[in-house]
C-alpha cells in the first residue's frame, strides 16, 4: 500500500514540476520526452509515466513500449531506495540484486537529471 501511494504521489509531483518549474520543462524538451515505469519484480505493483513537454500521463501497469523500467525485488527495497534516489543508492541496489534496470542506462541518467528538479 505504501509503495502504491508513493508512486501515485510521484506522478502528482511530476505533473506539478512540469507546470511550475521551468528547468524541469526545459530539460524535458531537450530530451523530447521519456516513457518509463516502476514495478516490483512480480509485477504486483506497477506504474508507468509518459512524460512530454506537453504533459505527463500515468497509469497502472507496465506497457511493453517503455524506454526504461525500474524493477525492484519487493516493496520494501523499492521504498528504501526511492526515499533517497541518489545514483549511489541505485548502484548499490543493482549490486545487491534489489534493483534491475530494463532498458538503456543512458535513459536512467536522463531520468536522474529530471528528478533533480522535483
Amino acid at each position: 500500500m505504501k509503495l502504491t501511494l508513493t508512486l501515485w504521489l510521484l506522478s502528482f509531483m511530476l505533473k506539478r514540476a512540469l507546470r511550475r518549474k521551468p528547468r524541469f520543462k526545459e530539460q524535458l524538451e531537450r530530451m523530447r520526452g521519456l516513457d518509463w515505469g516502476i514495478a516490483t519484480e512480480d509485477l504486483s505493483i506497477a506504474r508507468y509515466y509518459r512524460m512530454t513537454p506537453q504533459g505527463v500521463t500515468t497509469g497502472k501497469g507496465l506497457p511493453v513500449d517503455l524506454d526504461l523500467e525500474l524493477r525492484f525485488r519487493d516493496q520494501d527495497a523499492a521504498l528504501r531506495i526511492l526515499k533517497k534516489p541518489t545514483q549511489q543508492a541505485f548502484l548499490d541496489g543493482m549490486v545487491n540484486g534489489e534493483v534491475r534496470l530494463v532498458g538503456d542506462s543512458a535513459d536512467m541518467n536522463k531520468l536522474q537529471k529530471l528528478l533533480k528538479h522535483l
